[in-house]
């Protein structure tokens, strides 16, 4: 299995590349950030330099959308990042939840995310794109360049899109029977327009928080650290409520029972520990949604997710113990997951 560590991309940039660079030496292979203009800084200023102080890190946005970049911009940016460091980019894309909204813009819809994946994967490659009637192609690409795209997806409509047209899965968050039905719908829907399921790539990513043992007063420290977790998937379950119902077979009630109490959301305190607007996620959620506890159950939930078909897990490290959770997976998390 491999590992990613997820940031945001807050200043000062130079904390940002320090625990890249702390996550590469402890076994990690992937770092992702948030990309969302308003609320941090720029992410692929900071990935030139992630990528100058690691030597194999791949790095990409948890996730980046397809409207506030145009898209030829998007993909020149990554593949001038490939070609100055090799192929270790992967655009990870959704509907810009916080990024658009913040700027006061609706999220994208799916078929614009479907055009705009073909767009940047073929131009990121060397390949012609047509943007709207005018075909491009970047004349500076080298052979061999590569440029996947992720999507991230909760719905059954994007669940069927990943499956069919990404070459990854983002999945934000770590519950397992939520991972088994999601997986699932993502490989049947690539069975089913002939594509080999294993090409797609599992990535489930969630907060981890790694406590000194299972005392009430350990795990109660880390479901607070971890709770911001449960408030911002509650916008895109939201989102499925409104448009499916709060009942609908097309939506498991595991994953939208929850929010009956949410009251709205501040953007302003995204992702973060101290977020205010979180506290109707109930303790439940937070243990199914994370991964808390002390090492061994990181290790079992771990194992378990694999049986399930998950590449990778991408640790959101958002909480007063970042440096000590990436110390912890390096020693000890991740050499028994892949012993």
């Amino acid at each position: 299995m491999d590992f990613g560590l997820v940031l945001q991309t807050d200043p000062p940039a130079s904390k940002v590349i320090s625990l890249m660079k702390r996550a590469e030496r402890n076994g990690f292979t992937y770092g992702w950030t948030f990309d969302s203009a308003v609320l941090w800084q720029e992410p692929f200023v900071i990935y030139s330099q992630i990528l100058s102080n690691t030597s194999k890190l791949k790095v990409g946005p948890m996730v980046t959308n397809p409207g506030t970049r145009t898209w030829e911009v998007t993909a020149s940016t990554f593949a001038t990042l490939n070609d100055m460091f090799g192929n270790r980019t992967v655009c990870g894309i959704g509907r810009g939840d916080s990024a658009m909204r913040v700027a006061g813009r609706k999220p994208n819809t799916l078929a614009r995310i479907s055009e705009a994946m073909k767009v940047i994967r073929a131009l990121g490659r060397g390949d012609e794109a047509d943007l709207g009637g005018t075909v491009v192609r970047f004349p500076w690409i080298r052979p061999g360049a590569e440029l996947p795209v992720w999507m991230a997806a909760y719905g059954p409509k994007a669940l069927k899109m990943t499956g069919e047209e990404a070459d990854g899965f983002i999945l934000q968050l770590s519950d397992l029977y939520l991972t088994e039905y999601m997986v699932k719908a993502v490989k049947d829907a690539a069975v089913a327009v002939g594509r080999d399921p294993s090409e797609v790539k599992i990535c489930v990513a969630a907060p981890a928080y790694v406590t000194e043992d299972d005392s009430p007063e350990a795990l109660a420290h880390a479901r607070d650290q971890c709770r911001w977790f449960g408030g911002m998937v509650g916008n895109h379950v939201a989102d499925l409520v409104s448009k499916y119902g709060e009942h609908s077979a097309a939506v498991p009630d595991e994953l939208t029972e929850y929010i009956k109490a949410r009251e709205g959301y501040d953007y302003s305190h995204h992702g973060r520990a101290d977020n205010p607007d979180t506290q109707f996620v109930p303790d439940e959620i937070v243990d199914r949604f994370c991964v808390i506890g002390p090492v061994e159950k990181h290790i079992e939930k771990l194992h378990a997710l694999r049986e399930l078909g998950v590449d990778q897990f991408a640790v959101y490290d958002m909480h007063d113990a970042q440096e000590a959770t990436i110390d912890a997976y390096g020693t000890k998390v991740i050499p028994a997951v892949n012993a």
